[in-house]
């Protein structure tokens, strides 16, 4: 039942990860404004890995 990741899926989760990384280090050095910025890309990407992965399964 579970579908192995692929490339793809890896590299979206990946970089999801690393911009909340990236967001939280820029939130305790104090640059809010960056933070809350780069913060917004965690939700666009993953968004665009579903977006992906429908579109895939349609085939």
């Amino acid at each position: 039942m579970i579908k192995k990741f692929t490339v793809a899926d890896i590299l979206l989760m990946g970089s999801a990860f690393l911009s909340l990384i990236y967001s939280e280090i820029l939130w305790f050095k104090g640059e809010r404004e960056s933070a809350i910025f780069i913060g917004l890309w965690v939700p666009s990407i993953i968004a665009f890995g579903i977006y992906l992965k429908l579109l895939n399964d349609k085939k």
